[in-house]
């Protein structure tokens, strides 16, 4: 597949190019994060917006991109209604999450991707709204949630085609009990790149709803930095991309929130 050229977000669509063959659009409303990384024989999603609308407009956009060729992989970094609830739109294609951690509260709770999606679709729909969603667009996301065919419980390569490879790691749990990490091998002029979901958010405080873990939150972030190294890109859920730097400095800000718990 190829990638067209679309711009810097210019028009309206929030593209930002990461490197020749990875980007990311920062969705309007809630500055959230949908990546795009594309190979020779496939091209994988990394997130899928907040509404069936959005998660088509991201499929559209994608098509575009791609020059007509199709996303063929969803990786989903959490079950929050903003970063799921567009999944529906992406009929067909083979869908990656993280498994649930085992023995730790409220991962227990939480139990597995389909009972998250299944027994949670109130708590999804009820955040959303509570978020200013729009109350009818997030109860017909809400009925069309589509849980994940692979779970991911320690690490997942995909071999896109053309030399790109992909490795999806479980790193949670932290922000929630299934928390996906997607990490771009760099090539010759191109550095890693991770996608850490909303284990790291820039452009704001990092959110700890009731599915998260905070005592294992700080871990997740040595995880994540042990993944990419020092000098790859980070892209959290929310806000503009960091470096390595910034992960340590927000690891050691969750450390001492959550040193009480």
């Amino acid at each position: 597949m190829n990638v067209m050229r679309e711009g810097s977000g210019h028009d309206g669509s929030g593209w930002e190019e990461l490197s020749p063959y990875v980007g990311r659009w920062r969705l309007p409303g809630w500055d959230c994060t949908a990546g795009l990384v594309v190979g020779e024989d496939a091209a994988l999603m990394i997130d899928a917006g907040s509404g069936v609308r959005e998660g088509a407009w991201l499929r559209t956009r994608a098509r575009r991109l791609l020059g007509g060729g199709r996303v063929t992989h969803l990786a989903l970094t959490h079950p929050h209604f903003d970063h799921v609830f567009g999944a529906a739109a992406f009929a067909g294609v083979e869908v990656f999450g993280a498994a649930g951690a085992t023995g730790v509260p409220p991962v227990e709770r939480s139990r597995d991707w389909g009972k998250v999606l299944a027994e949670g679709r109130e708590e999804l729909l009820a955040d959303a709204v509570r978020n200013g969603a729009d109350p009818e667009e997030s109860a017909e996301a809400a009925d069309l949630l589509i849980r994940p065919r692979h779970l991911v419980c320690g690490e997942w390569t995909l071999d896109l085609g053309g030399g790109r490879q992909v490795l999806l790691a479980n790193v949670g749990p932290g922000h929630t009990g299934h928390d996906l990490a997607v990490l771009v091998a760099g090539t010759a002029g191109s550095r890693e790149i991770v996608f850490c979901g909303d284990l790291v958010e820039e452009s704001g405080e990092p959110q700890a709803g009731p599915d998260a873990v905070p005592s294992h939150w700080p871990a997740a972030l040595d995880r994540l930095l042990a993944l990419g190294g020092e000098d790859a890109l980070y892209v959290p859920g929310h806000g503009a991309v960091v470096d390595a730097t910034f992960v340590r400095a927000q690891r050691e800000a969750l450390a001492r929130r959550f040193a009480t718990l």
